[in-house]
């Protein structure tokens, strides 16, 4: 049991299940006044303890920010200007994912501040929500050369500190900007024309694809669309 409690490895490597599993079974041994194991209160409250523990103890943004440094993980990293993190509320129900930084985006180092930017402001206020109390983001931090699309390996590396502003943010709700953003949270290769509209789950978290921004600065029919997927966020939002 000393073991458990001190060992840092197990702490951080556990997840809930195992330790509900865990606790189960030391109260059944206690319940039967079992011998041999420790199972006193004050141990009970110890491995009660854990679950507590690890539900509230992630990172912070400026954490995952300080590791994820001056990156070099990757060959964007040869041209951009700046890394494009992500803004907001770190506490926000609401998280916006979006695919890269585009030039002005790689200028400023700020997320959705060119015209796509301009058009998602507009959005967020329509479902009566400000810049502030969101949080943006996006699938690769660096801006593609040309503002190509992400290549597989780009989005492989990037990921995992995009997962890790996820689990520290803790939204309620993503929506999912676009065709990448929705196809990686939810590991799949349909197109968003088919998953916008309805809601996933991504590791407990409800996640709505609707169109990127930049896709209805070309196409502006679209806008309708994506106003009926606001109207269900709103709704989710709601409940």
């Amino acid at each position: 049991m000393r073991y458990f409690e001190s060992n840092p490895l197990f702490l951080r490597s556990g997840v809930t299940s195992t330790i509900e599993e865990i606790k189960t079974f030391f109260r059944f041994l206690a319940e039967r006044g079992c011998q041999g194991f420790e199972c006193s209160k004050p141990t009970l409250d110890i491995i009660d303890a854990w679950g507590r523990k690890m539900k509230v103890s992630s990172e912070t943004l400026k954490e995952i920010r300080t590791d994820l440094g001056d990156c070099r993980r990757c060959r964007l990293s040869k041209s951009r200007k700046n890394i494009v993190f992500g803004a907001g509320d770190p506490d926000a129900r609401l998280m916006f994912v979006g695919e890269g930084p585009g030039s002005e985006e790689d200028q400023s180092g700020e997320p959705f501040v060119g015209a796509a930017g301009r058009l998602l402001d507009r959005i967020i206020e329509a479902i009566h929500y400000s810049r502030e109390q969101v949080y943006i983001c996006n699938i690769i931090k660096c801006r593609p050369p040309g503002n190509r699309n992400p290549m597989p390996e780009e989005i492989e590396v990037c990921f995992p500190f995009l997962k890790r502003q996820i689990a520290s943010v803790k939204p309620a709700i993503i929506c999912a900007l676009g065709t990448f953003a929705a196809q990686t949270l939810l590991e799949t290769r349909s197109p968003i024309s088919k998953l916008r509209g309805c809601f996933y789950d991504y590791s407990g978290i409800k996640v709505l694809p609707t169109y990127h921004p930049a896709y209805l600065l070309r196409n502006p029919d679209k806008k309708r669309d994506v106003w009926e997927d606001m109207k269900k966020l709103m709704k989710a939002l709601d409940m």
